[in-house]
């Protein structure tokens, strides 16, 4: 019985350990398929008037982003006066994806989103 709990515990550490690592909104594309805390300055909010969707961009505004945290509609209430978050540093945790060459994570918990 100790077997198992302990490698659970381990896979669990493991688990936290990579998704603690943070790395700056530049250098998300090296961390595509990875689960990271990416940090930096939100350059823009824009939700999309036609699908709902939600871009937070970092490093620079659509279409020149180094990174983009991304809310679909039916998880928006989740994350409320996000356009407030525009100049503050946050830090967005979660896998990256690689959509159309530029890096991005999904929010959809919102522990996954932080302002400092």
């Amino acid at each position: 019985m100790r077997a198992p709990v302990f490698a659970l515990l381990l896979v669990l550490a493991a688990a936290s350990a990579q998704a603690q690592t943070v790395v700056a909104a530049a250098d998300a594309p090296k961390h595509v398929g990875e689960t990271v805390t990416v940090e930096g300055t939100v350059s823009a909010v824009h939700t999309d008037s036609r699908s709902g969707v939600t871009f937070i961009d970092m490093g620079g505004r659509f279409p020149d982003q180094a990174f983009t945290g991304v809310v679909f509609k039916d998880d928006a209430g989740k994350f409320p006066n996000v356009e407030s978050l525009t100049g503050k540093v946050v830090d967005i945790t979660g896998p990256v994806h690689a959509y159309k060459g530029k890096p991005e994570t999904i929010l959809n918990d919102p522990a996954q989103l932080k302002a400092k």
